[in-house]
């Protein structure tokens, strides 16, 4: 049996989670990642997508738009710029979520990060069936 790790889930708004996980599936700015326990210690930049996190009561899953994750051995804590349990999500709060990564992308002067900010967005979208 794996070992597991605390799980600390956080935005400006509110905790989101706080539990002993197995894995957690991370959408990193540079690709996906999974961490468990022993992992090295990691810090890295998230991008628009759906967080997942194994733990004693299943799988659960998050819509981050963004924030870092800071990974160590016995532990991961994810500080997202916005995040939405995937059970709490509705359209109405899908479109909230990408208007405001859009909007963000667009003051940036470089064209392709906001192109790759746009290409995230579809993903997600389409990783949650909304």
């Amino acid at each position: 049996m794996a070992g597991s790790v605390q799980f600390n889930l956080v935005s400006p708004e509110r905790r989101l989670a706080s539990f002993p996980a197995t894995e957690v599936q991370i959408p990193g700015a540079m690709g996906d990642m999974t961490a468990m326990e022993g992992h090295a210690p990691t810090i890295t930049t998230l991008r628009p997508g759906v967080l997942r996190v194994a733990g004693a009561e299943g799988t659960k899953a998050y819509v981050v738009t963004g924030g870092f994750a800071e990974i160590t051995a016995t532990g991961i804590s994810v500080l997202a710029e916005q995040a939405v349990p995937v059970e709490e999500l509705t359209s109405a709060t899908l479109d909230a979520l990408v208007a405001d990564v859009n909007a963000a992308a667009a003051i940036t002067a470089d064209k392709d990060t906001a192109d790759k900010t746009a290409s995230d967005l579809a993903a997600l979208r389409e990783a949650v069936g909304l």
